[in-house]
């Protein structure tokens, strides 16, 4: 009867110690899915901010294009009217 009691106490304490670590695995896995969705959060946030960023660029490489095709044009005037003035 004595062996009975001492496994039925080791059982006991076996389960206990395997609640005890189902208890800390759901905590860590609860933290983790919180982490988890604050990162997914941020790479929303960043991939959203890359997007925009992306944008600013063309324009800027639109606008620097239309700035240059300008700058072009009026030295093409100015040689054509350096070129036409009197004395040259």
């Amino acid at each position: 009867m004595s062996d009975s009691v001492d496994n039925l106490e080791k059982l006991e304490t076996k389960i206990q110690k395997a609640a005890v670590l189902l208890k800390r695995t759901l905590a860590e896995k609860s933290s983790l899915l919180d982490q988890l969705a604050k990162i997914r959060a941020d790479l929303e946030k960043h991939a959203k901010s890359s997007a925009g960023l992306e944008r600013d660029i063309l324009a800027l490489r639109r606008e620097r294009e239309d700035v240059r095709s300008r700058i072009e044009k009026l030295l093409r005037q100015i040689d054509l009217f350096a070129k036409s003035a009197p004395g040259s």
